[in-house]
């Protein structure tokens, strides 16, 4: 097992197409499940399910979906980009522009504080990231199944954020590309899909992701505040 630290700073968004031919095996699926299976949940409610789809008719068919892009992602979205490492580095947070369809990024297309929609924007380009993809997951949120007075279910919520990290983390172990897919969850789309795989309606699918081997190199600028920038000791002080 690789160091841990290391680990955690090499772990990325791999959103690159992934090689169709080159399948996940069913003992590395195994492992990342296995990953998840132990991470912490509230009150170890485990509150969720897994789905895989890995039979190649079956993604085919979820290709054939509509995922429409949101114009408030596209909205929101734009606010988080940098259009230069240098202006990256200096921000600290946020993403490169160059991650993401050219139609989104021009900057001064869409104001701060206004609005699109699509009829301004009828051609805002798709970006469907599930074209070649040979294994796709969808783990499942059951909100009936929470922790004792905790209403809204903050901390169920934040118990699949420790799934997740726990199986992207052992997928970078075995240098399997992984990338969420937030459009899996998104209603519309989601309502085929729960149809299309027989998903109970009281299942939720919170997070989507895809799982394979990169057909192109996925190396690009990541930044984080610093630590002495987040960190307050013994009261908040303001930086």
């Amino acid at each position: 097992m690789q160091n841990l630290m290391k680990l955690i700073k090499e772990r990325r968004s791999f959103r690159t197409p992934f090689d169709p031919a080159r399948p996940v095996s069913r003992e590395d699926l195994g492992k990342i499940l296995e990953a998840g299976a132990w991470a912490p949940t509230a009150h170890n409610m485990q509150n969720y399910d897994v789905v895989v789809i890995d039979d190649k008719e079956m993604l085919a068919k979820i290709r054939a979906i509509d995922f429409p892009v949101s114009p408030a992602f596209i909205q929101e979205n734009y606010l988080q980009l940098s259009f230069s490492e240098a202006e990256l580095k200096a921000k600290r947070t946020g993403v490169l522009a160059t991650m993401f369809p050219k139609s989104w990024l021009q900057p001064g297309l869409i104001p701060e504080h206004t609005t699109i929609n699509d009829t301004e924007h009828p051609n805002l380009e798709r970006h469907n990231q599930l074209l070649t993809c040979p294994a796709l997951v969808l783990l499942l949120y059951d909100p009936s199944r929470r922790a004792p007075a905790s209403e809204g279910d903050f901390l169920g919520i934040m118990s699949l954020g420790c799934v997740l990290e726990n199986m992207w983390l052992m997928a970078t172990s075995l240098s399997i590309g992984f990338h969420v897919v937030s459009a899996l969850s998104e209603t519309l789309a989601s309502r085929e899909i729960k149809s299309l795989l027989q998903i109970p309606t009281h299942w939720v699918i919170a997070i989507g992701f895809r799982l394979g081997y990169p057909l192109a190199s996925c190396e690009y600028l990541r930044v984080r505040r610093d630590i002495a920038q987040l960190t307050h000791y013994n009261g908040f002080e303001e930086k």
